[in-house]
């Protein structure tokens, strides 16, 4: 979730400190972390079916049901934050990320997965929280820098443990590589505990928004149905992929499972460049359209590509456009709800809450569902053709966007 750039509460009478520049860092801290432990399981999928001898639906789990427990708390999320007070729940939710330090200690498949769904929960909090500190912290005109930037964090993170997960198991187990980047979250909280802090203002507009009938009358307009949407199922198809990828090429395509998880790593490394360009552009193309149409055919060319080809060069090319397709456009996303007239604050944090929650379901649904095609029809075929459809929705996105006049 990310914070408004304008109308921020208490920022024309608020001095910004200097420290500000500390919560920056500790907060990127946070999402590199997220970002790390995000997919990190996704290469060891087979060492861990080994190991566990279980199946592979279920095996999906540990990729999946962090990704529903940070979904179950999108709504929640603030009002949480209101009851036990931003800071403690930030120094929490950090906690519960480190809990993956863990790892190597946890030898049954259940226990690794309370450790996981640990994960998600204080990613979940983390998330929500992270939108009320840049609020409180940061002047509306950096806001999206900040913005930016934890985007090519996570995509960072990410680019960074699915290529090193399998070599890395190489030298130690399996679990101490979740270990690894488990630990990095750990030192994180430590760092949290000591620099940490919250302002304190008030949160409880934002702790009280979460009705039905507020939800509704955000989601009747077609704007923000579409880009809601239209993102939630181009991160479900991405959930998918990068869940199976690794194994699906070593299954399938014979490659060695480091070899697989440094290709499946192209989808968020190339994500960081595009995010770059994706700012640029949200910048200086008029055609809002344009900036979701395209990006929705690289998705579609790519999700399809990627299990139809055989040709590495173009799985390769597949990997490329999948993931800068699924990148370019978030700059865009962030920026358009904002520049809408109606839009508010309160307003904003709605339709980032309802985001997480309905893309967050449907990213746990759809490993599972590759998973278990995969052990009743011996293929991944089936699966990933599914989701391959529905990322195709970012492009009826770019072709029905309403034209809108900007706010600001």
């Amino acid at each position: 979730m990310t914070a408004a750039v304008s109308d921020l509460p208490g920022s024309d009478a608020r001095a910004y400190s200097r420290y500000r520049f500390v919560i920056a860092v500790l907060i990127l801290w946070a999402h590199l972390s997220i970002g790390l432990n995000f997919f990190a399981v996704t290469p060891l999928l087979p060492l861990a079916i080994d190991d566990y001898d279980i199946t592979r639906a279920s095996a999906s789990l540990l990729v999946a049901l962090p990704t529903l427990v940070k979904a179950c708390i999108g709504f929640p999320g603030s009002l949480i934050i209101n009851r036990f007070g931003l800071n403690r729940v930030f120094t929490v939710s950090w906690f519960m990320l480190g809990a993956l330090a863990l790892s190597p200690l946890m030898q049954d498949f259940y226990l690794m997965l309370l450790l996981r769904l640990l994960y998600g929960m204080g990613a979940g909090l983390m998330m929500t929280a992270t939108a009320s500190l840049i609020m409180q912290w940061f002047r509306p005109n950096e806001v999206p820098v900040i913005n930016t930037l934890l985007l090519i964090v996570i995509s960072l993170g990410i680019a960074i443990s699915i290529p090193l997960a399998a070599p890395l198991a190489e030298n130690t187990s399996w679990e101490g590589v979740l270990g690894i980047f488990g630990g990095i979250g750990l030192c994180g909280a430590f760092a949290w505990k000591l620099y940490g802090r919250a302002r304190s203002t008030h949160i409880q507009e934002a702790a009280s928004i979460f009705t039905l009938r507020e939800v509704w009358e955000v989601f009747r307009d077609r704007t923000i149905f579409l880009l809601v949407v239209g993102d939630a199922l181009v991160f479900v198809n991405y959930a998918a992929v990068t869940s199976w990828l690794p194994t699906f090429l070593h299954e399938f395509r014979g490659m060695a499972l480091d070899q697989a998880g440094y290709v499946t790593g192209l989808l968020p490394a190339v994500g960081i460049f595009a995010v770059l360009l994706g700012g640029f552009l949200a910048l200086r193309v008029k055609n809002r359209r344009l900036l979701f149409l395209a990006p929705g055919v690289m998705v579609a060319i790519g999700g399809f590509g990627i299990f139809l080809l055989r040709d590495p060069l173009a799985i390769n090319l597949s990997i490329l456009a999948l993931g800068f397709g699924t990148w370019v456009y978030q700059p865009a996303l962030l920026t358009l709800p904002m520049q809408l007239p109606w839009m508010t604050p309160r307003k904003i944090t709605v339709v980032w809450g309802a985001s997480l929650t309905i893309a967050g379901f449907g990213m746990f649904i759809s490993p599972v569902v590759v998973g278990a095609s995969r052990d009743l029809f011996g293929t991944f075929v089936p699966g990933f053709s599914i989701w391959a459809i529905f990322g195709c929705a970012l492009i009826f996105t770019g072709v029905f966007l309403p034209k809108q006049k900007r706010s600001h």
